[in-house]
């Protein structure tokens, strides 16, 4: 498939924060900071930086799988996808979002590792149950497997652009009759949820938020836009992940004051009739500030 464009978009201005730029020093500095992002196909250059946002979307399961084999099997179908960077092409991407066909790469280790630990995951949740049935079946269906993550305070607003290009950059793969003709697409992504801080158990103080033990815990989206892809699901569901971190780790990662945070993995299943929907509503969702 020959080389359709290099920057996919003309430079927009979202008027949010610096990616750049540390957000206790962002409070203290600045209220805004307007940058101009830009869109790239996925090139040899972004190996390192996707390795990075990878490990990032896996979390503390990022180690069992070959995140080297799996940047390397993104930067070979370089006209899916995208990569957003602010410092121009030479820059590491700062966000990223492409698709992976599960059936097609079905053999290859990092896929084989892929599709059994979600075939667990969906297992262990009956939300999931429809998954856990397509991800079980011989062959694997047509599933495009859908991965995308960015830095913490890159805007939303990026996220409608790059789904809208990969929709366009698939519909071009089936006309060259490349196996880009999806059943269902599965979204990866990253919840989190607010736990007691050890830090406070440990103070004499009183604690200013606490939770009693029959509450009911309240998950929150690391990206914003999968409160909207969720509508248009046919399941989705929370996921544990297999490595646990220590106690000390939620504080290091503390949304609030009070409390630390505990992250967790979440699973999509939208229909690939579906999806086209989901992304209207997200970009009618995201409008990047007029």
């Amino acid at each position: 498939m020959g080389k359709r464009k290099g920057m996919k978009d003309n430079d927009v201005d979202m008027g949010g924060t610096d990616p750049r730029v540390d957000s206790d020093e962002s409070d203290e500095e600045m209220d805004m900071v307007n940058v101009d992002f830009e869109w790239f196909d996925p090139q040899p250059i972004d190996f390192h930086g996707l390795k990075i946002l990878l490990r990032q979307l896996f979390d503390s399961d990022a180690q069992d799988f070959d995140m080297s084999a799996l940047a390397d099997m993104i930067l070979a179908q370089p006209l899916l996808g995208s990569t957003v960077k602010v410092d121009g092409n030479e820059s590491d991407p700062y966000a990223f979002l492409t698709v992976l066909n599960l059936q097609e790469h079905k053999d290859k280790p990092v896929i084989k590792d892929l599709i059994s630990y979600l075939q667990r995951k969906a297992s262990s949740n009956p939300s999931l149950a429809p998954l856990a049935e397509l991800l079980t079946q011989s062959p694997i269906p047509q599933i495009g497997l859908i991965l995308t993550e960015r830095l913490i305070n890159m805007p939303v607003e990026v996220v409608p652009p790059m789904y809208t290009m990969l929709m366009e950059e698939i519909a071009w793969a089936i006309q060259d009759k490349e196996p880009y003709k999806f059943s269902h697409y599965l979204i990866l992504s990253k919840t989190y949820e607010e736990v007691e801080s050890k830090l406070d158990m440990e103070d004499s103080r009183p604690q200013k938020k606490k939770k009693k033990s029959g509450d009911k815990v309240e998950r929150f989206y690391f990206h914003p836009e999968d409160e909207i892809l969720e509508k248009h699901t046919r399941c989705f569901g929370s996921i544990e992940y297999s490595h646990k971190h220590d106690d000390g780790h939620s504080d290091s990662k503390r949304a609030f004051q009070e409390l630390g945070i505990r992250t967790g993995g979440s699973l999509m299943l939208i229909d690939a009739d579906k999806l086209e929907g989901a992304i209207k509503d997200l970009s009618n969702a995201f409008k990047p500030p007029a």
